[in-house]
């Protein structure tokens, strides 16, 4: 950006940080009435991921802010329509790329036209298409819908996860150009469905420019964030910061500084008007959760080091296959990286940031063991070996 507009604040970085957990629903009482769709609408996306170890991701997002919400619960929440007393009844999400694969609030279909389009423009794919295909799909849908890729004759051509068949290539197409629509997961299969028939009428259009789209979601980001840096926001939705340049003054955000940050932020004006307060979350974080998918950021505001290590060599992870960050009083104290057998959840490797931590990280494994009905907890492994017999005794304290 060559120009910038005057700041109309200044924050501590505590203030920040502070700013960036209410945001994220974390700080003050959790609206447990508004429950697992308070919290998807809150955040504007929670992201997918096809690991899990105690519980997938999107499951994981909700039970860090409200705690042991029934994991049955949380996959109704998502996929089952709601009622409003008249047929049809109305669906609460959508799956579409965003951060990532994303589970979407429905009310924000039309704010995705502008990803639709840049995809039907973009007619280069890296998977081949048979002719007929993609019409074939379709037609299908269309007189049998909903089907999962399976359903339609096939994932895959060989047992290889890249080596998608026609009709994967073609369905997947039509849910990126907008044409098919997930509509629920089951089984961890996406289930399909024609846009048509899935989207409620009044929403099912790609009405709005690009700009419109663009504001909506820069908007979107900075409030969910907070306050952010132009990265940030830019990488909550996954936009090109050019594209945040564009339309970051008509969005409503407001311009601000954050002592030590080094570059301007945007924050949410109605952030602002109030001071966070309230009762800090003790928790085990999805390391996919919103809170710290954005490395750069969480360690700029939490002075914390973040990285999946799932794809990596084994040989060559630091923390661990699954390393869950621990959130404490507004801080990142520690990380862990579990385990199931049976009905024990298993530590497999625990990081803490000081003796002082080690209550904090109990409390989060025990509550996390219940969540998944496990009825003990094993330490393996502590990084730094003096910190094993605090943590254990908290465990054994907590467990008896």
């Amino acid at each position: 950006m060559t120009t910038l507009p005057h700041p109309v604040t200044e924050l501590s970085a505590d203030e920040a940080r502070r700013l960036a957990l209410r945001a994220q629903g974390f700080l003050g009482a959790p609206d447990r009435r508004a429950g697992v769709r308070g919290v998807l609408r809150h955040l504007g996306a929670v992201q997918l991921d096809t690991i899990s170890v105690l519980a997938r991701s999107h499951e994981l997002i909700p039970y860090a802010r409200l705690g042991a919400v029934g994991r049955r619960t949380v996959e109704n929440a998502y996929w089952h329509p709601v009622s409003t007393g008249a047929p049809p009844a109305r669906p609460h999400a959508f799956e579409y790329w965003s951060h990532a694969a994303c589970i979407l609030p429905i009310e924000e279909w039309p704010h995705f036209a502008f990803r639709r389009r840049a995809y039907r423009n973009r007619p280069h794919w890296h998977h081949h298409l048979p002719d007929g295909t993609y019409d074939q799909v379709v037609k299908q849908l269309r007189s049998e819908g909903p089907l999962t890729a399976t359903d339609l004759g096939g994932a895959k051509k060989t047992s290889e996860w890249w080596d998608w068949s026609g009709t994967k290539v073609a369905v997947e197409r039509a849910l990126m150009y907008g044409e098919v629509v997930c509509v629920e997961r089951r089984g961890w299969k996406r289930v399909y469905d024609l846009a048509e028939r899935a989207i409620p009428a009044e929403l099912l259009h790609d009405e709005l420019d690009d700009a419109e789209c663009l504001r909506r979601l820069v908007r979107l980001a900075g409030q969910s964030l907070g306050v952010g840096t132009r990265a940030d926001i830019a990488d909550y939705h996954r936009l090109k910061g050019e594209q945040v340049d564009a339309v970051i003054a008509d969005s409503g955000l407001v311009p601000v500084t954050v002592a030590g940050w080094g570059r301007p932020a945007w924050a949410d004006p109605a952030a602002l008007e109030t001071p966070p307060r309230g009762r800090h979350r003790t928790t085990l974080l999805s390391p996919f959760d919103s809170l710290v998918w954005e490395r750069a950021r969480t360690e700029r505001i939490f002075g914390f080091t973040h990285r999946l290590e799932a794809y990596v060599p084994k040989q060559k992870r630091v923390h661990g296959y699954f390393a869950m960050p621990v959130l404490a009083g507004g801080r990142l104290v520690g990380r862990v990286d579990p385990a199931r057998e049976g009905r024990t959840l298993v530590a497999k490797q625990v990081t803490l940031d000081g003796p002082k931590a080690a209550p904090a990280v109990a409390q989060a494994l025990v509550e996390a063991a219940g969540w998944v009905d496990c009825t003990d907890v094993r330490v393996e492994r502590v990084d730094a070996p003096d910190l094993r017999e605090p943590l254990t005794r908290e465990l054994a304290r907590l467990l008896a």
